[in-house]
């Protein structure tokens, strides 16, 4: 299996830059991190090179780590975006393990946390940080770092707030969609139904040449065109919701 990339850095329209990295956990931070290595989660720094300013999508485990690896590029991070609440991705407890996320990071640095409205109690009682330190928002709610803009979709399904980042031709699919498959629908706030509309509906639009960047690494490759995607993995086989609720509700 080759290593993806790790960093990638791109123009974009008015001659400002985009700053954008995929981190491993396992990997590329969190080495000595038996869970981090059995997890394989992204990590994502999305930025604006120009400004120097980052927004670190689901900082989890070494966290410490992540930001060193940041400013090791000029970059601070200015802000932290959550796909959803499940500790691999903010932190908090998951089967006996504690894992680092929101809350070490919030006391390296004082930033806003962004987290889709429904997810805010979700986020509060996973990692312990108080809702009035979370910026609640809604789908198509735009975040901004630097001059770059990262438009919020509201994807439920796997949770009930969970959501995907839209940023210069590059959609951060957290748990939402992975290259072969998507997350789960059986776990507190799931919802096979919600996750169904989401694939079919909320990412409809999304064109085929955007690049999906999922939440784990559970496919040879790290990334994929989302034309590709929808061609290849089996959860857009089905033609109903019917279909899919027979294959995927349980």
């Amino acid at each position: 299996m080759p290593p993806p990339n790790p960093s990638e850095t791109a123009a974009v329209p008015g001659g400002k830059r985009a700053y954008f990295r995929q981190l491993l956990s396992g990997r590329d931070f969190a080495v000595n991190d038996p869970v981090a290595r059995q997890m394989v989660n992204f990590i994502y720094a999305v930025g604006d090179q120009e400004h120097h300013e980052v927004l670190l999508v689901d900082p989890a485990y070494a966290v410490s780590e992540v930001l060193d690896l940041i400013e090791a590029d000029g970059m601070r991070c200015v802000g932290v975006l959550a796909t959803h609440y499940h500790p691999d991705h903010v932190g908090g407890e998951m089967a006996g393990w504690k894992i680092e996320g929101l809350t070490k990071l919030l006391e390296q640095v004082d930033v806003p946390v962004p987290v889709q409205r429904d997810e805010v109690p979700w986020v509060t009682r996973s990692t312990g940080v108080a809702s009035d330190s979370l910026v609640a928002h809604d789908g198509g709610d735009v975040v901004m770092v630097g001059d770059i803009a990262v438009e919020l979709v509201h994807t439920p399904g796997h949770t009930p707030g969970s959501q995907c980042f839209f940023v210069d031709g590059r959609l951060v699919s957290g748990d939402t969609l992975f290259l072969d498959g998507c997350g789960r629908t059986d776990l507190p706030g799931s919802d096979p139904e919600a996750m169904y509309e989401s694939l079919t509906t909320r990412l409809a639009r999304i064109p085929d040449d955007t690049i999906v960047y999922p939440g784990h690494r559970y496919s040879e490759l790290p990334s994929a065109p989302m034309g590709e995607t929808r061609r290849e993995n089996f959860v857009f086989r089905p033609r109903s919701a019917q279909e899919w609720m027979a294959v995927f509700g349980g």
